[in-house]
This record gives structure tokens, C-alpha cells and sequence, in this order.
């Protein structure tokens, strides 16, 4: 008999809760969507910013869930508590508490979710391994994460996002990782924070939570390194590893190549060279994956599975994903970057865009606004230009209210049409994109820019 992620008396043993339910009732999935429960789901009603779970309990119900965790409202099949998020985050703990998994926490301004995956790659390849979906990176998706943590999991690897201070702390605290991975310090949020150290100090948070003889995994690739360092020996974290191409680096990479969709690396580490093989493009595409396999070989993973692993990672959804749309011989090539943007990451994709050869037409460029950059957002929206040029676009389309800056930076006619929303972009683009063109789509999320990217599948993808 299958065990289950738990029963009604262990969700009330770490809960304090309350319940009509028999102790022995099964739960396999937890949840805080009442349109998605698996079968003998909890339902959580937590509170958000725009809905109430305890609105959805009865429909929660009606869809398969076994039972809802609440603190208000009275009716069967609840778990009366007296906050359902510090619920939610009492199961986390648990789940925590029983787990003999090695644990890995993942932050970083850039490259996180993408090296969070190249780490669940990595795993699955050497034991059962749970890991964050999307983004569910905050202070309701990681408790999530961890509290659908199996007990018989050999591997976890949990995501954890900030925009503002002291909200990675109590996160890492949750997770409580033997292994840290910080994966770049770069201005994401920095109206938050005000200066790169700042955000450096943020992220450094996650040291609060490292178990007593944990690893920190560190890229040494950006100025902030320092305080990171010093941030780690104050935490008296008594290991760190690094990697990147900085010299020294105990996983250095080098000889990076990009040719086609796949990238190619050597990366060296006690004096031993690896062939590092992926199966998407571009600098910082190595750099995470690198992040990947000095956490395997810290876990206790031999390099060669990490390695065969990684040969078939690829880029995820809104984080570099290529989609060859319509017909084989003339197709349009669509790179959707519309997740996340700050000028790191743009630069980097823009960078690997540069290479990107168009199969018929032109290269095109569709990039919104840079969002929570504060007093400096103009002169960091205005310093991509150069990497705009550079990447060979004949189209460049920008949306929003502080690509203005980089529009007057790119000057008179170097920019096909400038919008204040993705919606009036989406009605541009369609009219002016073809068959043969290569087109890259890139913006901080609260943009819209997914919606672009979609509209453009919809156009595009059947012939």
C-alpha cells in the first residue's frame, strides 16, 4: 500500500487543528487552488492580495478535496485552525522535520528558477527528488512546496524569491537547506534596496537558514561577491564553494562556445576538466548549469550523471524557451523571455539573441519596461542600448513607460513603435511579424509581455 503524504491526525498533530475527520483519512495532495486538487487533497484557504481561499471551501470541496484547512467558517470536512497560512506553514515544518532528503536552497536576482531546474534535472537523475514548480518562490509558495514534501524523497530543491528585505530569512528558515545557492547579484527590485550591496545583503539571508555544517554555492561572476563572502563567514557558514569564469573559481568555467540551439563548456574544478553539454544557448545558460553540477558534487552525485543529465536540459517557459512556428522550411523562431527582466538578464539575452541568425526575414525585438528600479530605472532602462544594437535587431518594439529612456538612447529611427501596454504591442506586432523572422520576447512579468508571446503562437504556430 502506497504511503501517504499524510493522514488527518499528522495534518492536526503539527497543525493544533481541529477536525470532524477519522484520524486515518489519507491527504496526497495539498493545494491553495480550489480549480486544482489531485485526489484526497487538502484545500488551504489562505488570504491573498485579491481572494479569499475561504470563499472557495465549498467549491474546493465539490472538486475532490478531502477536507480544507480554514480558521473561519464552520461546516464538515474542516481543519479549524487559527491562521491557515501559519497552517499551511506548521505543515511545511513538519514535513521539514521528517525529512532525511538533502535539502538545497535556491535565490539569486537572476537565474534562480532556471537553476533550481537545472538542480531538479540533475537529481531526478540519481533519486527521487522533489523540487518548486514556476515560480512559487514567496511566503505562500514555499511553505507550499515544502509541505507537499514526500517523506521518501531523497532530494528537495525549494526556490526563494524577495522584493523587499527580511522575507528571505523566514523562508530559509523553513527550508533549513544543507546546501545555499545565491546565482547573481543584480538590480532586480533595487527600488527596494538602493544599491547593489543592499540586495546583496537580501539574498545573503538565505545563510540564516543553512543547516550547522552546510554548503554555500556561490557565483563569483559580479561584484558583489565580497559581500556575500563576508556575509557567509558572519553567518559562520563553514563551507563556501563558488563557480563561474572569475579566475579561482572552485568551478571554473571556460571555453564556452555557442553553436546552434546547444552551448558548450569546460569546466574544471581540483584540477579535473568536464565536458559541459546543453541543449540551449547562451553564457548564462553554462553558469547555471555549472551552479547544477557543483551541488551534485557536493550531494554526493558523481559528475558524469550530472553531466548526462544536463546534455538534455533546456530552457523553460518565459525564461528562453524557442518555439519554431509554422512551416519547417520558413518558420518563424519565437525566444520567450517574458517572465522576468533586469539589466543582467537582458543583457544576457540579448547577448544570445546576437547569434541568432533569422531562417528568411529580419530579426526582431519586442522588450517592456524594467520594473522596481527606483531613481536609477531611466539610466539602466537607457543603458541597453548598446546591447540592443549589438544583437542585430532590424525591429526593435518597446512597451512601457520607462522604455522611453532607452528609446531616446537608441535614437531617431531605430525603434518600429514604442507602447504604453502589452495589448496596443500585440495589435502592432501581428500585422508586421512574418514568416522567416527570428523574434525575441523580453520584460519584467507585471509587464503582460506573455500575453504577446501567445498571441504570436496563436498567429504563427499552424501553418
Amino acid at each position: 500500500m502506497t504511503q501517504p503524504l499524510y493522514t488527518i491526525a499528522e495534518i492536526l498533530a503539527a497543525t493544533g487543528g481541529s477536525s470532524d475527520l477519522a484520524p486515518d483519512t489519507p491527504i496526497n495532495a495539498i493545494s491553495i487552488d480550489s480549480r486544482e486538487l489531485g485526489h484526497d487533497a487538502l484545500f488551504v484557504a489562505i488570504k491573498g492580495d485579491r481572494f479569499d481561499g475561504h470563499d472557495f471551501v465549498d467549491k474546493a470541496l465539490d472538486n475532490g478535496a478531502v477536507a480544507a484547512l480554514v480558521h473561519k467558517g464552520e461546516g464538515a470536512r474542516r481543519i479549524h485552525v487559527t491562521d491557515a497560512l501559519e497552517g499551511l506553514r506548521d505543515i511545511a515544518r513538519a514535513a521539514r522535520a521528517r525529512s532525511r532528503a538533502i535539502v538545497i536552497g535556491v535565490t539569486g536576482s537572476v537565474g534562480k528558477t532556471t537553476t533550481k531546474e537545472a538542480i531538479r534535472v540533475v537529481f531526478e537523475a540519481a533519486g527521487q527528488t522533489h523540487a518548486s514548480i514556476k515560480s512559487f518562490n514567496n511566503h505562500w509558495g514555499v511553505p507550499l512546496m515544502l509541505a507537499r514534501f514526500p517523506e521518501q524523497a531523497e532530494f528537495g530543491v525549494f526556490e526563494m524569491g524577495m522584493s523587499a528585505p527580511d522575507e528571505i530569512r523566514p523562508l530559509a528558515q523553513l527550508v533549513r537547506p544543507h546546501i545555499a545557492v545565491i546565482t547573481t547579484i543584480a538590480p532586480a527590485h533595487l527600488e527596494a534596496f538602493g544599491s547593489l550591496d543592499g540586495i546583496a545583503r537580501a539574498k545573503a539571508e538565505i545563510f540564516a537558514g543553512l543547516e550547522p555544517g552546510g554548503t554555500a554555492v556561490l557565483n563569483a561572476d559580479h561584484a558583489q561577491i565580497g559581500v556575500l563572502l563576508d556575509e557567509a563567514n558572519a553567518a559562520g557558514v563553514g563551507r563556501v564553494v563558488t563557480y563561474g569564469e572569475a579566475r579561482g573559481a572552485d568551478w571554473q568555467i571556460l571555453d564556452i562556445q555557442t553553436i546552434g540551439e546547444r552551448s558548450f563548456a569546460t569546466i574544471e574544478h581540483d584540477g579535473e576538466r568536464h565536458a559541459l553539454v546543453l541543449n540551449v544557448p547562451g553564457r548564462h545558460m553554462v553558469a547555471n548549469a555549472t551552479a547544477a553540477l557543483a551541488v551534485a558534487h557536493i550531494a554526493g552525485v558523481e559528475p558524469a550523471v550530472a553531466l548526462r543529465a544536463l546534455a538534455g536540459f533546456g530552457a523553460q517557459p518565459g525564461r528562453g524557451q524557442r518555439s519554431r512556428l509554422g512551416p519547417d522550411d520558413r518558420p518563424l523562431l519565437l525566444t520567450d523571455e517574458s517572465y522576468n527582466a533586469n539589466t543582467a538578464s537582458m543583457n544576457a539575452a540579448l547577448e544570445v539573441f546576437a547569434g541568432q541568425a533569422a531562417p528568411g526575414g529580419r530579426k526582431v525585438v519586442i522588450l517592456g519596461d524594467m520594473l522596481e528600479l527606483g531613481p536609477q530605472s531611466a539610466s539602466l532602462h537607457a543603458s541597453l542600448a548598446p546591447a540592443v544594437t549589438n544583437s542585430g535587431a532590424e525591429r526593435v518594439y518597446l512597451v512601457g513607460p520607462a522604455m522611453a529612456a532607452l528609446a531616446e538612447a537608441l535614437g531617431a529611427g531605430r525603434v518600429a513603435a514604442h507602447t504604453q501596454t502589452a495589448a496596443e504591442m500585440a495589435e502592432i506586432v501581428l500585422n508586421d511579424l512574418a514568416y522567416g523572422d527570428a523574434v525575441m520576447v523580453k520584460g519584467s512579468n507585471g509587464v503582460g509581455l506573455a500575453g504577446v508571446v501567445d498571441k504570436i503562437r496563436q498567429r504563427f504556430e499552424n501553418t
